[in-house]
């Protein structure tokens, strides 16, 4: 894998992607059928194995010697009991997941004010996400993010739930946060749905969990919780677009320009602007993101650089080609994006 995706910028530290170490409702349950499928089947295989050695050692002798232990035929009482037993095993198995199941895939609410729910469709790309933000405390939001995730964060006993609409814009993909959430397809042409709440600020690193193609392994997921007022913060500045300033440097002036006047915008969106792509991340406030290219490397002046300059040396099979920038077209293009917070 790459090193990027191991490090994944989780303050230069690995991030947990255990399901044993939850932090929403869903997880949890997920987390509890898990160890009792693990006592069951690990007490199967300690039984058989006992059994097995003990018949090896028993009966040695036997081998060595060329003789038999005593052979059973037709005997009801066991083949009662090796019919019976797993006939159990797998009926307890279907209850306690399918009550699983029922809990952590309810039918979403329709959005009410004051339930303080976000709901948020989001939608895989090969290989990025995008997050358009539909509702949020029962008002409408109407913009679009790209790659991070940002979620509200609740108290002990008042976490707010998190409601995805999931869609494929392509291929099948599949949403896996572990932390937080079951893994649920991404499909073409159907939406499914997922839900999850935390009352644990920090950030909840996930994977595409359906191979899709070259990048699939580079589709990583970055789920950031934040304190409400945070939260709220965050989407206030997410609501406004870019409109340029007065006075913004001549660098900055001449980079928009030279962007708006490249095919970028043919697939990129950056609100406020002639540029209204929807095939490519939305730009509008990228650099208020911590990683670029779906979370591969960090969003540094310098990453940014090397990514204008040419997507393929790090994302290779990406679908963003190199344009062939000349060193001056793509600083004044870094120093305009810079501004897009």
């Amino acid at each position: 894998m790459n090193p990027w995706t191991l490090l994944a910028y989780g303050g230069g530290l690995a991030q947990s992607q255990s399901i044993f170490d939850p932090a929403s409702p869903g997880a949890a349950e997920i987390r509890n059928l898990s160890i009792l499928v693990l006592a069951i089947t690990g007490f199967i295989f300690v039984l058989v194995e006992g059994i097995l050695l003990y018949a090896s050692v028993r009966f040695r002798r036997g081998a060595a010697t060329g003789s038999e232990p005593p052979q059973v035929y037709g005997s009801k009482p066991i083949e009662i009991a090796w019919t019976t037993a797993p006939g159990l095993i797998v009926f307890v198995l279907v209850l306690v997941t399918t009550r699983t199941l029922w809990e952590i895939n309810p039918t979403p609410p329709d959005p009410r004010p004051g339930d303080q729910a976000l709901f948020v469709t989001a939608i895989g790309h090969q290989w990025w996400w995008e997050y358009r933000y539909d509702h949020y405390d029962g008002k409408e939001l109407s913009f679009t993010a790209a790659n991070e995730l940002h979620i509200p964060a609740g108290t002990k006993g008042g976490a707010r739930r998190v409601y995805l609409a999931l869609d494929s814009a392509d291929v099948c993909h599949s949403f896996w946060v572990p932390r937080l959430a079951g893994k649920t397809d991404m499909i073409p042409g159907r939406t499914n749905h997922m839900w999850f709440q935390t009352d644990q600020p920090g950030l909840f690193l996930g994977q595409c969990g359906e191979f899709c193609g070259t990048q699939h392994a580079n589709m990583l997921i970055r789920v950031i919780a934040e304190p409400a007022a945070d939260f709220e913060r965050w989407l206030a500045n997410e609501k406004g677009g870019q409109q340029p300033r007065e006075n913004d440097p001549e660098t900055v002036k001449s980079g928009r320009k030279a962007f708006l006047g490249q095919s970028c915008v043919n697939c990129h969106r950056v609100a406020g602007t002639p540029a209204q792509g929807t095939c490519a991340p939305d730009l509008t406030h990228l650099m208020s993101r911590q990683t670029l290219a779906a979370g591969i490397v960090a969003n540094t002046p310098e990453n940014l650089r090397q990514w204008v300059a040419n997507p393929q040396k790090i994302k290779p099979g990406c679908l963003m080609p190199a344009f062939g920038l000349s060193d001056r077209d793509r600083d004044r293009i870094v120093d305009y994006l810079r501004t897009l917070r």
